[in-house]
């Protein structure tokens, strides 16, 4: 979302390790002593069972160290309880990385080493230097991506670096390989300046079908995606922009649908201008809105917004006028209740805490409310890139975006605003709809 963040510390997830008297009655004592705690339990399950007791595991949900330390002390004055352990789930993920290269090749004699390597290989690469395309047929580089960032905008964190922020694009990569089995590979590059990250990337854009670029700070991240693009034969998306606007305007089709108005005649009010924001305001603009009503601290952010036709205001103008609210600020507690007008659909997408929560926005008259939490861009990205890299596309058009959300907005089941992330039909769907947009233009 948008990178102007407030520093809000995530909830921690822990995971007890307990020795239990196995006898009725004593899981019932800790799960009472841990809501009395307030602390939010996920998982149990028993990991070891002795002759008369049981080793259990509890994931919880808490607010903080603090939280944590209330929590193991109330725990540890359970009669016939004892704690074996405490462990984070989170770091013991992550310990060696989550990716790795791995060959699609099996070397078990010699003749495959021949063939893989030299003498073999210098064969392929006479076909290649010969026809450059036929690297489509005979490489990884069709199916290979890069997740590019300068770590200028993590997160909720902000300006952190590319090593801290790796373990994210590491998360990208898990994603692209799982959800469409595109291999994608973190590329950190330390600087902020954006001729840097320019020439890098135009130096390395060889080795891959597409480039993704990820977490870079507003207003460079303009820069360098347009700059890219102008000057690569392959995708270049930058995703807090491009892939946050199609979950976005999925969300918008599926909602407005619902509750039967015409999202094309609705007066669109944004409140934060940064990469998401602008993003959303371009899509939806390329959709058909035709009033787009924006607000942002930041000159060359309203600038932006003037430029694609937005009319620049501000926030309490945006809230008195706007038909749907779409905020992307990171500051939590923007929107107050007296700002929400009657019948206002709200999209409060600031992570991990809205600008006003559905709740209170619902209860402030709010026709229809939601927050960050399921519009994810993870819900896009991947079909984005299959869909292009299908495609052979040279660039994204705004027609394969549109395609992506209608194909997301399609898959919405039941009351879901939109598909789980985890729904490989659903990346699939967008794949096929970015490749057939691409193609219905050539």
């Amino acid at each position: 979302m948008s990178k102007q963040h407030i520093q809000t510390e995530p909830k921690i997830i822990r995971i007890l390790r307990l020795k239990v008297v196995d006898k009725p009655g004593y899981l019932g004592r800790i799960a009472t002593k841990l809501g009395e705690l307030q602390a939010n339990i996920g998982q149990v399950s028993i990991v070891n069972q002795g002759p008369d007791f049981l080793i259990r595991e509890i994931s919880l949900q808490l607010k903080d160290e603090q939280h944590l330390s209330s929590v193991l002390e109330g725990v540890a004055k359970l009669e016939g309880i004892s704690i074996e352990s405490i462990a984070d789930p989170v770091q013991l993920i992550h310990q060696g990385g989550k990716i790795a290269v791995r060959s699609r090749i099996k070397l078990d004699s010699l003749a495959a080493m021949e063939q893989v390597y030299t003498p073999g290989v210098a064969q392929i690469c006479k076909l290649i230097e010969k026809d450059k395309s036929n690297s489509l047929l005979y490489t990884s580089i069709p199916n290979t991506v890069a997740i590019v960032t300068n770590g200028t905008a993590i997160l909720g964190l902000g300006n952190i670096g590319p090593i801290a922020g790796m373990p994210v694009m590491e998360g990208k990569a898990v994603i692209f390989e799982q959800m469409v089995g595109i291999s994608a590979v973190p590329i950190l590059i330390d600087s902020v300046e954006p001729d840097v990250v320019f020439n890098a990337v135009k130096s390395i854009a060889a080795t891959f079908g597409a480039i993704q670029l990820e977490d870079i700070a507003a207003p460079e991240c303009f820069e360098i995606e347009e700059r890219l693009q102008s000057i690569l034969s392959i995708p270049v998306l930058h995703d807090d922009q491009h892939g946050t606007a199609v979950v976005a305007l999925a969300a918008l089709l599926t909602i407005t649908k619902r509750i039967d108005i015409e999202i094309k005649a609705c007066r669109i009010g944004i409140v934060g201008l940064g990469a998401a924001g602008t993003g959303i305001s371009r899509l939806v603009s390329a959709f058909g809105v035709k009033e787009i009503i924006g607000c942002d601290l930041r000159p060359q952010a309203v600038e932006r917004l003037s430029k694609i036709g937005g009319t620049p205001a501000d926030l309490q103008t945006v809230m008195a006028n706007a038909d749907i609210v779409i905020a992307t600020t990171g500051c939590s507690g923007l929107i107050t209740p007296p700002m929400i007008r009657k019948g206002q659909v709200i999209l409060a997408l600031s992570n991990p805490d809205p600008e006003i929560t559905p709740e209170m926005a619902r209860q402030s008259g709010a026709r229809y409310a939601a927050d960050g939490r399921t519009i994810n861009n993870a819900l896009a990205f991947p079909g984005l890139f299959k869909g292009a890299l299908q495609a052979a596309a040279s660039h994204f058009t705004d027609e394969m975006k549109i395609a992506a959300a209608q194909a997301i907005a399609g898959q919405t089941k039941a009351d879901n605003l939109v598909p789980s992330i985890l729904d490989l039909e659903s990346h699939q769907a967008v794949a096929r709809a970015v490749e057939k947009a691409w193609k219905k233009a050539l």
